[in-house]
C-alpha cells in the first residue's frame, strides 16, 4: 500500500504541475460543439491572411484574464493565439492544418501545431472555419470567416463576446480591477509585460506597486503570487494567494495555485478544503481541480469521495486535457477492490499517456492489477 501510495503521489504531483503552468495564461472554458461544414470541390485553400479582433465580455466587465482565441474548421478545433491584456488579439491564419489523423495525433494545449506520426498536412479554407475565445466560466459568440475576406492579406473580424455561464459563481475575471486606479492597472500591465520577457524581479517590483496603490487588487496579488512561485518563494507566493482571495472571495485562479501549492507541500487536507473551494466556485472549467480533489481523498484514504470526484472530473473533461483523472480512478477502484474497472481506466490512461515514466508505472499498475485478479478469481479445479 507504502509503494502504490508513493507511485500515485509522483505521477500526479508531476500532472498538476505542468497543468497550472499551462493555465496560468487563461483557462479554457468548456468546449462548444463545432457545427462541421461541408467543402464544395471546387473551393481552394485560403492563403495565409492576418487576422485581427477584441473579445470582450456581454456585461462590460474588464477582461484582466488572457482568453484563447481557436478556430473550428470542419470540426478540428485549434488553438490560434491568446488576447493581450486589453482583450486584443491578432495572428496569421494558414491555410494548412496538420493533420488529424487517427494514427498518432498529439496535441499540445500550448501550441497553434498539431502534428502527426506520419507529418503530413492538410490544407484548410476559412470559407469552412469559426473562430471563438475560450475563458474558464464562459461561453463565447462564434464567428464565421467564411466571406470576411478574398483576396485580402489583413481583416478585422470585430467583437468576440463572452457570456458568463448561468451555473458559475466564481471567475477568471476579478470585479476588483474597475475599481482599481489608473496608476495600479498601468503597473499591472507593465509587470504582467515583465513578466512575459522573464524580467522576474522587476515583474515583481512592479507588481508589488500595484498593491500598494490598491490594496483590494485581486489581479495583482495573483500575478504577484506567480512571479513568487516562479521564483521558488512558496510562502511569499501562498500570502499573495490569500491576498487575491481575501480582495475577490469569486476571483478563482488563487484557488487554482493553491491547490497546485497544496500538493507540493503533499497536504492532503489542505488540498481537498481549496480544491473543494474552487469547485463551488466553478465546478466545469477545471478538470484538473477535480483531479487534485480526487487525490487528496485518496491520500485520506476516503475512497468513496475520490471516486465520485475522478468521475465528476471525467465528465467534464470531454477534450481528454487531464489524462490522469483515468489513472486515479484506476488506482481508486483497485481499492475496492474492482479488478476490472482499474484495469479498463489504467488502459485508458495508457492510450493517451506520453509520458515515458507515466507509460512505465501504469504498466506497473496494470500487472499488479492482473496479478490480484488471478489470484482473487483462481481458476476452478478440474
Amino acid at each position: 500500500m507504502r509503494n502504490l501510495l508513493a507511485a500515485v503521489c509522483l505521477i500526479l504531483i508531476c500532472c498538476l504541475s505542468v497543468f497550472a503552468q499551462r493555465n496560468t495564461g487563461g483557462s479554457r472554458s468548456p468546449a462548444t460543439t463545432p457545427r462541421p461544414r461541408i467543402s464544395s470541390p471546387d473551393q481552394t485553400p485560403t492563403p495565409n491572411v492576418y487576422l485581427s479582433g477584441k473579445v470582450v465580455v456581454d456585461d462590460g466587465s474588464i477582461l484582466t484574464e488572457s482568453a484563447a482565441i481557436e478556430s473550428i474548421c470542419r470540426g478540428v478545433k485549434t488553438f490560434e493565439t491568446h488576447t493581450d491584456s486589453h482583450g486584443n488579439f491578432s495572428f496569421t491564419f494558414g491555410d494548412r492544418l496538420p493533420t488529424t489523423d487517427m494514427g498518432g495525433v498529439e496535441f499540445d494545449a500550448d501550441s497553434s501545431t498539431r502534428t502527426s506520426s506520419t507529418g503530413r498536412t492538410q490544407r484548410r479554407n476559412a470559407q469552412e472555419c469559426e473562430l471563438q475565445a475560450s475563458l474558464a466560466g464562459f461561453t463565447s459568440d462564434v464567428i464565421q470567416l467564411g466571406g470576411r475576406f478574398t483576396g485580402e492579406s489583413s481583416a478585422d473580424v470585430g467583437r468576440i463576446v463572452l457570456h458568463r455561464l448561468t451555473n458559475v459563481e466564481g471567475f477568471t475575471i476579478s470585479a476588483t480591477t474597475a475599481q482599481a486606479p489608473p496608476s495600479a492597472r498601468k503597473a499591472l500591465e507593465k509587470g504582467q509585460e515583465q513578466a512575459r520577457k522573464g524580467k522576474w524581479d522587476d515583474a515583481e517590483a512592479s507588481f508589488q506597486k500595484a498593491v500598494s496603490l490598491f490594496p483590494r487588487f485581486a489581479v495583482a496579488w495573483f500575478e504577484l503570487g506567480r512571479v513568487q512561485l516562479h521564483k521558488n518563494d512558496f510562502s511569499g507566493a501562498r500570502h499573495s494567494f490569500e491576498q487575491s482571495i481575501a480582495a475577490d472571495a469569486k476571483f478563482v485562479n488563487p484557488y487554482h495555485s493553491l491547490t497546485q501549492l497544496a500538493m507540493h507541500d503533499q497536504n492532503w487536507q489542505e488540498l481537498v478544503a481549496t480544491s473543494e473551494k474552487l469547485l463551488a466556485l466553478n465546478p466545469v472549467s477545471f478538470p484538473d481541480a477535480w483531479l487534485a480533489n480526487s487525490a487528496g481523498h485518496y491520500y485520506l484514504q476516503n475512497f468513496v469521495a475520490a471516486e465520485k470526484s475522478a468521475r465528476r472530473g471525467l465528465e467534464i473533461d470531454t477534450e481528454r486535457r487531464v489524462p490522469k483523472l483515468e489513472y486515479i480512478l484506476g488506482v481508486v477502484l483497485l481499492q475496492k477492490p474492482d479488478y476490472q474497472g482499474a484495469a479498463q481506466h489504467m488502459r485508458a490512461f495508457l492510450s493517451q499517456a506520453t509520458a515515458a515514466a507515466d507509460i512505465a508505472e501504469a504498466q506497473k499498475q496494470l500487472e499488479q492489477i492482473a496479478r490480484l485478479s488471478a489470484a482473487a478469481n483462481p481458476p476452478a479445479s478440474p
